[in-house]
């Protein structure tokens, strides 16, 4: 198998470029807009919480973030597999951390680069900032000096310290192995247990599985020079005698042969079929090293079917993947002011990774994955990716953690701690991976009728190196070929098919379809030609009628109305015709549809009741319960004005077409999103707060959408254009590359 996600080195450096250099910001949690914010935040306000800390440090953690923040730090001295480039060069990697903390687990982190290659000037500096932190996440740093300053640190501080390249993979690979010999029938005090590679990663694991059972002597661990056993000189140092085992193989090759579990964190190529063919029964072989694995599954399974095989990567079953551990890990540790996390913590994660991948597994995690997941020998590991995660795991690690007495504040209420972790997921997130996921399973053959605009290029490579499908660009060969070479992406040309009215079969067949449709409405036969030969978004859309495309995108170069009136054309995509343009708005880690923000310039209350369906059947598409609220100035009629009443009549509407999803109006915005608004209504039908707002006219739309575009920075997908018998969706003039290719995205996933 290979991976289909391709990019070039200047989309990653365009990725971490814009719109701003780096991959997060700080967000204020407060008000700072008056005087009174300002006193309150700084001088003199600040004084009181300070005084507070000083009487009683604990409450720093109710005062201040604290509680949820951690550092990762590192001084670039082992940065991924590229070794020691420098503090400075490791900055990337450390802010992919800590936006890794915050997507999976809602915890707040700051990256932090030491200048510096001596253990005691780390050691020294990190212990210094303890106070600012709830935990330390070490990050990158090379083996011997990582274990000294991890000793150190847990020795010196009262907060978690944890080196992921360590105990992140020992954790995920316990899980895995936890889940292998169940399968295989075997327990772990039985087995015997060959770990390849005596760095940080490897010593790991060792400890780990011997801490959950392993014996001493059944466990081989190996570097370089062979097998580590007791009386061993060479390459030696503490660490690895530690683990020296009684034994008389010496080699790599000898220890694997009757062994039951292979544990890899070594190179590529360290392991022959021979020495697979010579394991036990049912052998389980973890092979971690990344990019390439010691040996590929495929390898494996050619001279042993029996195998349960695990590695690092995403595009083989079973990935190894520290996300899954390192976020909850501290998340639950955070949660209870945890003084450390102990191997015990650890041991209950990996417990609950284990359990958890023997459940049932929801379908939206199997549609991001395009496949069926259930536990078994190519499922022993749960996705990182599964919604489940954050609030099975950091219960499991806190109750750990207060179990072994680390916990500054034990939790009482365990499920509503479970409850208050479901609140931390991000449901955008969720969505949009999801489509994405669609997308990919579908292939759609996507049209991108603007092939003269260099963010239509990208978005149609994008599209393509994703691996969602085939991207057809209607432009000029020539033209195509000049803008991707100034962009830098010369290389992707070869890549997409350029499809145009000269090169095409089909034109005659195009212009007899297009004169029966227009020839009552003053179109001639030269009229119809120059639609069909000339204007890409006609001829797109010709395209796509005639089943020569699956999906379009357009609208990138032309005013929405402009191209939608030149699709009607081809497809009935009018206001009579029931089409309807729906905006979603992502912002703050909810989603809210907005229609019509595209067709409907001056609704009745039966065009707003139709909105209000096609408005739910996108929000159905998304994976989003739909709550339709007709929004206005008045709430339930007070304010009484006439430009309200149709909004009043809408939902009476809608109760006679006797729709299945949830809806009431007319309220206001507030009432509609903010639960405490509308308690005030305990009449309402709304069970929760809107997530579809079905608007007065399109210009209020409008204003809504562009208002929470700019001033709060929502990031805003559409309008996406439903009610039409085909999948086409119109971008906006101001779109870039990635909205663009969103809307591809969601045209291949047939949304509305």
């Amino acid at each position: 198998m290979s991976n289909n996600n391709k990019f070039t080195d200047e989309e990653a450096l365009a990725y971490h470029l814009n719109p701003v250099p780096g991959k997060f910001e700080v967000i204020p949690t407060k008000p700072m807009t008056t005087q009174r914010d300002l006193s309150l935040a700084y001088s003199p306000g600040v004084a009181v919480p300070v005084e507070a800390i000083a009487e009683n440090p604990e409450t720093a953690y109710d005062y201040t973030n604290k509680g949820n923040m951690v550092a990762v730090i590192t001084n670039g001295s082992a940065i991924l597999g590229m070794g020691n480039l420098g503090a400075l060069a490791s900055k990337p990697v450390m802010e992919g951390k800590a936006v890794l903390f915050k997507r999976f687990a809602d915890v707040n982190s700051i990256d932090i680069e030491l200048d510096t290659e001596d253990p005691d000037e780390i050691i020294n500096a990190v212990r210094l900032m303890g106070p600012a932190f709830g935990g330390i996440n070490l990050e990158d740093i090379k083996a011997p000096e990582c274990f000294i300053i991890e000793q150190r640190l847990k020795e010196e501080m009262d907060i978690p310290v944890f080196h992921d390249d360590q105990h992140g993979t020992a954790v995920i690979c316990a899980a895995g192995l936890i889940n292998a010999l169940h399968l295989s029938g075997k327990k772990i005090e039985d087995c015997r247990i060959v770990v390849n590679g005596a760095g940080a990663a490897g010593i790991a694991c060792i400890e780990l599985i011997k801490s959950m059972g392993a014996q001493h002597d059944n466990c081989l661990l190996c570097d370089t020079k062979g097998v580590i056993y007791q009386g061993r000189k060479e390459g030696m140092n503490q660490w690895k005698s530690a683990h020296a085992a009684n034994t008389d193989l010496r080699t790599l090759e000898e220890a694997m042969i009757g062994a039951d579990v292979f544990l890899g964190v070594s190179v590529k190529g360290a392991v022959t079929q021979e020495m697979v063919s010579n394991m036990a029964k049912d052998p389980v072989i973890f092979a971690m090293a990344n990019p390439d694995p010691e040996i590929t599954p495929e390898e494996a399974h050619a001279v042993r079917e029996d195998a349960i095989v695990a590695t690092g990567r995403s595009d083989y079953p079973n990935q190894v993947n520290n996300v899954l551990g390192f976020p909850y890990l501290f998340r639950g540790a955070l949660d209870i002011h945890a003084r450390a996390i102990n191997d015990d913590m650890k041991i209950a994660c990996a417990r609950a990774l284990a359990e958890l991948a023997r459940e049932d597994v929801p379908d939206e995690v199997a549609m991001a994955y395009g496949r069926a997941l259930s536990f078994g020998r190519d499922y022993i590991i749960p996705a990182p990716f599964d919604p489940r995660l954050i609030y099975t795991i950091p219960p499991a690690v806190a109750k750990a953690g207060m179990d072994t007495g680390v916990a500054r504040r034990p939790i009482v209420d365990m499920d509503g701690y479970r409850e208050s972790l479901k609140e931390r997921l991000d449901p955008t997130a969720s969505i949009l991976r999801g489509i994405h996921a669609r997308a990919k399973a579908a292939q759609r053959r996507m049209i991108f009728a603007e092939g003269d605009d260099v963010r239509v290029l990208r978005a149609a490579v994008a599209y393509q190196r994703a691996g969602l499908g085939h991207a057809l660009v209607v432009g000029r060969d020539d033209d195509v070929k000049a803008k991707l070479e100034a962009a830098g992406m010369g290389d992707a040309v070869s890549e997409l098919e350029v499809v145009n009215a000269a090169k095409t079969e089909h034109l005659a067949m195009y212009k007899d379809f297009l004169y029966k449709r227009l020839q009552r409405k003053g179109y001639d036969r030269s009229d119809i030609h120059r639609l069909a030969a000339r204007d890409r978004h006609v001829f797109s859309a010709l395209m796509l009628a005639h089943g020569h495309g699956d999906g379009l995108v357009t609208g990138a170069t032309r005013k929405s109305a402009h191209v939608l009136q030149l699709i009607n054309h081809v497809f009935d995509a009018s206001a009579a015709d029931g089409a309807v343009g729906v905006t979603a708005v992502l912002q703050g880690g909810k989603i809210v549809l907005i229609a019509d923000t595209l067709v409907h310039e001056w609704p009745d209350e039966e065009d707003l009741a139709t909105i209000a369906e096609r408005g739910a059947d996108v929000a159905k598409s998304l994976g989003l319960e739909p709550r339709v609220a007709f929004v206005s100035f008045s709430t339930f009629g007070y304010p009484v004005s006439e430009r309200a009443e149709k909004m009043h009549l809408a939902p009476e509407v809608l109760e006679k077409r006797g729709v299945s999803f949830e809806f009431e109006g007319e309220m206001t915005v507030d009432v509609a999103l903010n639960a405490k608004a509308m308690a005030q209504y305990p009449f309402s039908r709304l069970t929760g707060p809107a997530n579809v707002l079905v608007v007065p006219a399109r210009h209020s739309a409008s204003i809504s959408v562009k208002l929470m575009q700019e001033m709060a920075g929502a990031t805003v997908i559409g309008p996406i254009l439903t009610g039409i018998d085909a999948s086409i969706q119109i971008c906006s003039t101001v779109s870039t590359s990635n909205d663009i290719l969103n809307m591809a995205i969601l045209a291949a996933c047939k949304v509305g």
